[in-house]
């Protein structure tokens, strides 16, 4: 696993490189966004909030959350 500080990492991201997937067409801007400027890291944050506070995943981790969503594991 890598190691990197939650605490700052998001900060070291480049600002024109958040992404929204094109299904959030024109909703408002609910979405969640994701970065991915940095090769080591994966960041989430809530479009709605400008400079959003981010969650962000090493690798594996985001891998791991990622194979979780497709099994269904987070389905209510």
């Amino acid at each position: 696993m890598s190691s990197y500080d939650p605490n700052t990492v998001s900060s070291s991201l480049d600002d024109a490189a958040w992404q929204r997937p094109s299904a959030c067409g024109g909703n408002g801007g609910d979405c969640v966004e994701i970065n991915l400027s940095d090769p080591d890291v994966v960041a989430v944050r809530d479009s709605k909030i400008g400079r959003s506070p981010a969650l962000v995943f090493d690798n594996q981790e985001w891998a791991a959350f990622a194979g979780a969503l497709r099994e269904g594991q987070f389905d209510r």
